[in-house]
């Protein structure tokens, strides 16, 4: 299974980003918690450049808060600005607002010493299908004027946001890059919802995040589905999936089983989880290399 979805109107957001880049002081960068780096735009240093940026890890109330604080870590330590804030409860809002006066101090200086005016922090924010770009829009903006949806698409159009006199924020649709190199990156986007499902094979996207779950969150799909922990490791996956479509009563309809199971994933109900660490993730780098080589 190859998966890819680069539809005309990203190519054209891309485009209008770039133009808006110069209207702004600091990038919002949004990445989902689930899976921070299968989820960050690797055009994105190139089109952004020296801009000031700050990675915002959306979706906390989905993730596996250790791991989410790995990457935290992380990102400290290569100097970059990141905060995990759940936007749906509004947690977090106000220390964006901080670390964007920080990553800010420098420019602001300036603007001080050649006299100009203090003004609000002019920002904009980027990230793929569904991370979550509109319910952080419609918090600073403390209504809902920007349309959400739990499934990628759904923000077509460029909005600036005011949120009182300390920010002015433009949202922007989701953009994803022309092709994955690496296909892991595709079905991690996949699972979360990133991609619409239309275009994917929902049975081999159920089996790639029971996987994950049975190697590092063993005993989620047990509790969930109600059947002993054991089959998890005795029973190869695809016969696993067939099990819980006879638990949940669909007879041999395994493919409504998959959308249901990837369905419960994406809303939490199997519980919190975050599909990639930066250990697992430069440890595949160096494998790679070494293939490479």
């Amino acid at each position: 299974m190859t998966i890819q979805w680069y539809p005309g109107h990203m190519a054209k957001a891309k485009r209008q980003f770039q133009e808006k880049l110069k209207l702004v002081d600091v990038v919002f960068e949004l990445v989902d918690a689930r899976i921070p780096y299968s989820s960050r735009n690797p055009d994105l240093n190139e089109m952004i450049g020296d801009k000031p940026r700050i990675t915002i890890l959306m979706k906390s109330d989905l993730s596996d808060m250790k791991k989410v604080n790995e990457w935290i870590k992380y990102y400290e330590s290569k100097g970059i600005y990141a905060i995990s804030i759940n936007a749906k409860q509004g947690q977090g809002m106000k220390e964006v607002i901080k670390l964007a006066k920080v990553a800010l101090t420098s420019f602001f200086e300036k603007r001080e010493k050649k006299g100009m005016k203090p003004r609000a922090i002019r920002a904009v924010c980027v990230g793929i299908p569904n991370v979550g770009k509109s319910t952080l829009i419609n918090r600073f903006a403390r209504k809902n004027i920007a349309q959400t949806g739990n499934r990628p698409g759904v923000t077509k159009s460029q909005q600036w946001i005011k949120y009182g006199k300390e920010l002015e924020l433009l949202d922007t649709p989701g953009i994803l890059w022309p092709k994955f190199e690496d296909q892991e990156v595709g079905k991690r986007l996949a699972v979360t919802g990133a991609i619409k499902d239309t275009l994917l094979h929902l049975d081999d996207i159920a089996l790639f995040g029971m996987d994950y779950l049975t190697q590092h969150y063993p005993g989620a799909l047990a509790k969930r589905y109600h059947f002993d922990q054991k089959l998890e490791t005795e029973m190869p996956l695809p016969e696993l999936l067939m099990e819980i479509t006879r638990l949940k009563g669909y007879k041999e309809d395994y493919e409504r089983t998959a959308q249901v199971l990837i369905y419960e994933l994406r809303d939490g109900k199997l519980g919190r989880f975050t599909f990639e660490t930066p250990n697992e993730i430069f440890m595949e780098s160096d494998v790679d290399e070494e293939a490479d080589n």
